[in-house]
Order: C-alpha cells, then structure tokens, then sequence
C-alpha cells in the first residue's frame, strides 16, 4: 500500500476498499514518518505528517510515549499495533498538562485498554480543574495508581471430579473516603485491565454518592454460564478462601456485579461467613431474610430512571409517554423497564449477546415477567415475539437504530460504538442513560455531543447500587429492614442529590447547563475534587 500525501490527514480503508480521510488535530506534534496502523486486522490506516522545523526531534519524544506499540519497519515506516488507536488522538488533542497525566498511564500500563481508555475519558473531563491548579495533577497521578492489587489462582473441581483453574482478581483503588466498595464479575473477558478501570469508576462514583466510600473492583474469568449450581457453588468457596483475608467492613465491601447475583453472592457470603467467623456488615446483596434492605435489587436499575426524570424535569419535560429503547436483558434492563412503565414511558426494547427484541406495543408486567422466565431458562428471547405477534427479534443486531427518545444503555462496556453513536442520532434519541459501566466508545461520544444528545454518565446515574448498599449496611448492622417504600423514597433522594452535585461541579467551572458535557464532566470534576480534598487531608500515602 502506497503512501497517501496529505497534511494532518488519517486515510482510512474502509469496507468498501475506498479511502476516506479523517482531520487530525492540529496540535499533534509532527514529524517525517510514515504510520500504518491496523486495528483488528481488518482496517488499515495511513498517516502521513509533514514536519515543521521545531518538530524535527519528535520522532524520539513520540516513540517514548508510545514505544511499546511502535515497531520499526523501515527507515521511513513504523507499524504501530495499538488496541485503540484513538489513545493516540486523544492524547495530542489535549493541553500539555492534562496530556502528561496520560503519559503517564501510557507508560506505565500500555496494554490495559479499558483502563486507558476510563483515564483519558477522566483526564479529558478534567482540564479545565488542571488548568486552574496544577497540584492536582500529581493528586490525580497518584489517584491513578491503585492501593493494591490481588491476582490469584482459583482452583475448583467440576462435575466430572476434574481439577479446572481460573484466574481471580482484587483491585483496591482508594480508601482515601472510607472503606472500599465495588463489585465481583464473573465473565470470562475479566482481567487486570477490567478490574483497574471497574476500580477506578468505582471510586469517582462513591465519592460522587452522599455516602463516601473508597473504590474497589475484582473478578474472575470465570464464566457461570453452562456451569451446574454445585459447580459454581465450589467455585465461589474456592474464590472466597483466598479473598476473605482482604474483606471485612472496615477493609472492602464487595457487592453484586455481571456474572455475580444472588446465588452467587450466597455462596461467596457463606464461605466467608465460615472462614471470617461473623455476620454482619461485610457483603451487599444478600438476601432479606439474611438481613439488609428489601430493594437492593431493583435499586441501580430504578436509580437511572429517576436520573432520566431528573435530567427531564430541568427540560420542563417527564418521561410519560417518552418511547424509550433499552439494551441487555439482566437484571438491571428489567428493573429499568419495571420504573419505566411505572412512570408511564414506553420501554420497547431488551437485547443480549446475539440480537435484540422489540415490541412496538411496549412492554407491560406481565411481558416483563414472561422475559424474566425467558432469561431463567436460558433460553432465547426470539421465543417471546412467537408469543407476542407485534414483537420482532433481529439477529446479529443492536436496538440503537429504533426510534426513541430517551436510550438506557444496560448492556456491557463499549456496546455503543460510532456507527451505533449515528443510529441513535437519527433515531431522535435526545438523551443517553449509561447503565453499564463506560457504554460508549470515545468515537460514540464524541459523535452524540455534536449532535446535542445529553449523556447520564454512569458515575452518577448509576449510583443507587452504591445508596442501596450503604442503606443495606447501616441496617444490616442494627439488623433492621426498611419497607419497599421507604427505602425507594430514600433512593430518590439520593439520586436527586448526585445529580446536583454533578450538575453544580459543571456549572461552577464554566459549562452550560444544557450543554452535552456538562454531567458528564461535572460528575468527574464533583468526585474528583472531593477524593483529591481527602488525600490532601491525608498526606503523601
């Protein structure tokens, strides 16, 4: 493939075999090279940058930021093999303080994909905090720096009496606010990487909840599916025996994530209840009769809903009779779709790994409930639309490209992506709920923010995991229970509080309130400054 002569041009070779080229930033550092990028084997990309005489030492300045992907081809033509090339993009579009906070975590962890890409989303929502105090950036560099991280080997036997080994996972990010709390997925995608960048979010979204805690997250690549109950009952034993030495109610609070629900979590609890010797107060999630609150179920998935309505009411506007898609089908989907009926909206869509349904009569309780059977059996949710005649099922396909208004994003991490990002955009989608922990990839975002779409970041939507949790605690403690009633009261004032607080950060350093960035880095700068304010309190630890 020749060379494509363009100024601060990408060249991109689509699908279709046809070039089409992509703006680079004008404040990217040049030099006389020549890039070919390949993302998943299936795209290439062509840079090609004309060098200015005070960029002429460059090339030594880029290949330290990015050695470890850069491979030397020629004497003009480097490969560069990076998992997600707009890390490179984003770093230059930045100033040169936020920048060096990126650097840092490019060189120091340059293959952990997900947690760069948490960073750069965080250090991008941050600037403008940087640029008016520059102590923060050593505040922030530590904060990046997790406070200890578990690896170990989990040994189970299976049904057939042989030996399986899979790999568990601790992150503990930050207890700067209190003891940490964060979730346990089992999945088999789950890595170091995953587990940093879960801990991260973790920790900006408790400091931004009215009850501070520090940050945690962990795992195992697992995976519970396919696997009998004993099975995954001698899995959690085993992964609790080396883990319970790291818990306790003043040490790490772990609570219920993807691939971990109440089975799973009854079976972590009782190994740690027999290895630990006591009760209370160091689990979330639980069943009531165990003790703790009667909603912590539901409470993530309602929370984004009353998050939805909050961000609704500032646009003198409600949610009833909104026509709303929503993706993923656990628990979370289904208790969004639980509030959103509930409030009068028209929640029509539900997906998992292979498609997505959509019912153009919406879903009602009993439809939810018919889902909810549907997903217990494991089997497909095409078996719902042989039920319902006005209900399809696509194959291969996500429910972005459905007419909406409001979208709740409950699937995975990055199930949004550009093309994804324009789908909603012609849809008439006006506002993006993430439920899932960074939803969207940085392509996607920056794509709905052109457009005005208004994004409810997770960190702040998706707290009512973390104020059901801590309610649960207090209760649990005093072995006391709250009605359904009470405790929803109490998540809707939380979540009313997160939002101001959110809200109050981004107005406070200059964005619009209207504007499509303003939760989302409001969010950021809110937790931020509040962890930032507690280390400083602490010392240099």
């Amino acid at each position: 493939m020749g060379r494509v002569k363009s100024d601060y041009r990408i060249w991109i070779l689509d699908s279709l075999g046809e070039f089409k080229p992509r703006k680079v930033p004008e404040r990217v550092p040049v030099t006389n090279f020549f890039l070919v990028c390949t993302v998943n084997s299936a795209i290439s990309q062509d840079l090609v940058l004309n060098p200015r005489p005070e960029d002429v030492n460059n090339f030594v300045t880029f290949s330290s930021y990015f050695y470890p992907y850069l491979i030397p081809n020629s004497q003009d033509s480097v490969n560069i093999t990076m998992a997600n090339f707009s890390s490179l993009l984003l770093f230059f579009a930045m100033s040169k303080t936020a920048g060096s906070i990126l650097e840092a975590t490019l060189k120091r962890d340059p293959h952990e994909v997900e947690f760069i890409q948490a960073v750069q989303e965080a250090v991008q929502a941050l600037e403008r905090v940087i640029a008016k105090n520059s102590r923060y950036i050593n505040i922030m560099e530590r904060l990046l720096e997790p406070e200890r991280m578990i690896v170990f080997r989990v040994s189970w036997v299976d049904d057939r009496g042989e030996t399986c080994v899979n790999r568990g996972f601790r992150v503990q990010f930050n207890q700067s606010m209190g003891p940490c709390r964060g979730g346990i997925r089992f999945h088999p995608s789950m890595n170091l990487s995953v587990a940093k960048f879960l801990g991260f979010e973790q920790t900006l979204k408790n400091a931004l909840s009215p009850y501070k805690l520090g940050g945690a997250a962990g795992g195992s690549d697992f995976d519970p599916k396919g696997k009998s109950d004993n099975e995954i009952m001698r899995f959690c034993q085993s992964f609790m025996s080396e883990m319970y030495r790291y818990l306790g109610p003043d040490k790490d609070l772990p609570s219920e994530e993807m691939g971990v629900g109440t089975r799973e979590m009854g079976y972590l609890f009782g190994q740690y209840r027999r290895l630990a010797g006591h009760f209370q107060g160091s689990f979330t999630g639980p069943r009531i009769f165990w003790s703790g609150s009667s909603l912590r179920p539901e409470a993530t998935g309602y929370g984004l809903v009353f998050f939805a309505q909050l961000m609704l009411a500032d646009m003198n506007k409600e949610l009833k009779g909104l026509r709303c898609v929503v993706s993923g089908s656990g628990k979370i989907a289904m208790h969004v779709l639980e509030k959103l009926i509930a409030y009068g909206a028209l929640p029509i869509s539900v997906s998992d790994s292979r498609g997505y349904l959509v019912d153009e009569d919406g879903f009602d309780y009993m439809k939810i409930s018919f889902l909810r059977d549907i997903k217990a059996q494991q089997r497909s949710l095409r078996d719902y639309s042989k039920t319902y005649a006005r209900s399809k099922y696509y194959d291969e396909a996500k429910p972005w490209s459905e007419r909406c208004d409001v979208a709740f994003a409950c699937a995975s991490q990055n199930e949004i992506d550009q093309s994804d990002a324009i789908n909603l955009v012609n849809s008439g989608c006006r506002i993006l709920v993430e439920g899932s922990n960074m939803p969207c990839t940085p392509e996607a975002v920056q794509i709905l923010r052109k457009a005005s779409v208004l994004i409810a970041p997770a960190m702040a939507a998706g707290a009512g995991g973390v104020v059901a949790g801590e309610l649960e605690l207090n209760h649990e403690c005093s072995l006391m229970h709250w009605s359904p009633e009470d405790f929803e009261s109490k998540l809707q004032e939380a979540m009313k509080q997160t939002y101001q607080r959110a809200m109050k950060a981004a107005t406070d350093f200059g964005y619009q309130k209207e504007s499509p960035e303003a939760l989302v880095h409001g969010a950021v700068i809110s937790a931020f400054l509040t962890i930032a304010q507690a280390m400083t309190d602490q010392g240099s630890i």
